[in-house]
């Protein structure tokens, strides 16, 4: 929403990490966001800052306050500042140091950055207004004393400002002009308003609030995700199954779909849920138009094409894709052994079953329309091996090919089938009309997680072009949806595809 809307007003965005707290700062997250945005399509070009960056300025504005009377060392602990503060219908109690004089409350402050106090036992605070219907204005701490080493500024440190006095102090020295944020943050606005009107005499940022993304099928909030993460219910941030951009990303998911979803859905002050179906939606038409159309079976069964010569291979030709001629062909091996879905036999089919059946013909995508004469079963009756005849005349693109049957199965050549890992995802959540809380005494959400959302395949056969695709290549498996080659442990030897999307749409179904 930040750079898009910077972008659609010929704007500039800044990308700006807040470090005021040196215990919880990441490199990861640090790392991870910057290849996110690009990969997203935006540049902050030379833009890009830390709220470490204006320590010295922050404390610099922080005595200008004490200076002006409008900020003063507490003594007091964090839970007395709790009992002080108040509560929603009534007003707090002012701190016994509010009286403090400039002075002193200067001289200790000094102290305090000098490293003379131990954590917790002071902090500096904003003097506003302790009866304010408002609890972020009264007498917010602004400052508070942190014995940690910080990984951009090292030990110079020992007092961090708090977000909330960083925030807008940051946004004005970098001049900007739109601060946008999630509606959680339009109570924490007065207090950005007075620090910019202490300290800031033109040109003052101004703080936009609007309604976060929330997702059906899944969990947005980053305190859930860490859980997911931490209880080892994923693998990970980039997890396929998670919401984050790098999780998507390892998907398959493209940059162009999700700008796209973010564009149709806009942006508003009431908080609500958008259905999960409508970014697919996104996805698919993005695919459609880039993604090459391969084969693959994801539950083999051998079929024999007892008519088909044992010592012959021949290549057929197959488009790449259908709605783009300038993609191209390949082309794929044939032989007398193959394999199709298991799920597209049936030894006694219901009626309006077009797929293979005794006696019943079918055309192999590409090939040739094949008819079965038997099956072969093991010991205990399980069906093991297809037996068929093919039509030679019947090629793809031959003069006779126009024979019309109902049925279309795809396949591949045993003698040059690939084995490969296949990883088919589900929602994470099962509820589709859960919608998220992200109070700590929300409901517990991990009861609601799908211990389906991932099913791992093995001894999948794909073509054998396929072993070579680089990691993150997108293709169509026809009849199956779309597929890429995961980012991590996709290899020539290892061939590992995740299951993007399928290939029902019911979004668009659902607009009809």
């Amino acid at each position: 929403m930040n750079f898009g809307t910077a972008l659609e007003f010929n704007g500039c965005c800044n990308l700006r990490f807040d470090d005021t707290n040196p215990s919880k700062e990441e490199t990861e997250f640090v790392e991870s966001i910057q290849e996110d945005v690009q990969w997203l399509g935006f540049s902050w070009k030379d833009r890009m800052y830390y709220a470490s960056d204006y320590f010295e300025k922050l404390y610099a504005f922080a005595v200008e306050l004490i200076e002006k009377g409008k900020a003063f060392v507490c003594d007091l602990s964090a839970e007395e500042i709790r009992e002080y503060r108040g509560t929603l219908t009534q007003p707090g109690t002012n701190s016994p140091y509010r009286g403090r004089s400039a002075e002193e409350s200067l001289d200790l402050f000094q102290r305090m950055r000098a490293g003379e106090f131990p954590n917790g036992t002071k902090v500096l605070r904003a003097k506003i207004d302790m009866s304010s219907p408002n609890l972020n204005m009264r007498d917010p701490v602004i400052y508070r004393i942190m014995h940690a080493s910080h990984h951009r500024t090292g030990d110079t440190w020992c007092i961090y400002p708090m977000y909330d006095f960083a925030h807008p102090l940051s946004d004005a020295l970098e001049h900007i002009t739109h601060s946008i944020c999630t509606m959680e943050f339009e109570d924490h606005r007065p207090l950005y308003d007075w620090l910019t009107e202490q300290l800031i005499e033109e040109d003052r940022p101004r703080q936009y609030e609007f309604a976060r993304l929330d997702l059906t099928n899944t969990v947005m909030s980053k305190r859930k995700l860490r859980q997911l993460v931490e209880g080892g219910y994923v693998q990970g941030w980039d997890d396929p199954r998670m919401p984050t951009i790098s999780g998507l990303r390892r998907r398959g998911y493209t940059p162009e779909a999700i700008r796209d979803f973010c564009d149709r859905i806009g942006v508003a002050k009431a908080n609500s849920i958008v259905d999960v179906a409508l970014l697919e939606h996104c996805l698919r038409e993005d695919l459609n138009s880039k993604a090459k159309r391969v084969m693959a079976v994801l539950d083999p069964i051998k079929v024999v094409l007892i008519n088909y010569p044992e010592d012959q291979d021949e290549f057929l030709e197959a488009e790449n894709s259908p709605e783009h001629p300038e993609a191209g062909i390949r082309l794929i091996p044939f032989s007398r052994t193959i394999y199709i879905e298991r799920e597209d036999f049936m030894e006694e089919p219901p009626k309006k079953f077009f797929r293979l059946s005794p006696g019943n013909e079918v055309r192999l995508k590409h090939a040739y329309i094949i008819q079965c004469e038997r099956v072969l079963k093991d010991e205990d009756g399980q069906i093991i091996e297809i037996h068929c005849t093919y039509d030679p005349d019947t090629k793809s693109g031959g003069s006779a090919s126009s024979r019309k049957v109902k049925g279309t199965l795809h396949w591949v050549s045993a003698a040059h089938a690939e084995d490969a890992e296949i990883r088919l995802y589900d929602y994470l959540i099962r509820d589709d009309q859960y919608t998220e809380d992200d109070s700590a005494e929300s409901d517990d959400f991990l009861a609601r997680i799908n211990p389906d959302s991932l099913q791992i395949l093995k001894r999948c056969k794909i073509e054998p072009g396929l072993k070579e695709a680089d990691p993150g290549s997108k293709y169509q498996f026809l009849r199956q949806g779309y597929f890429c080659a995961d980012l991590k442990d996709h290899s020539s030897d290892h061939p590992v595809f995740n299951q993007i999307v399928g290939l029902r749409d019911s979004w668009a179904k659902m607009n009809k």
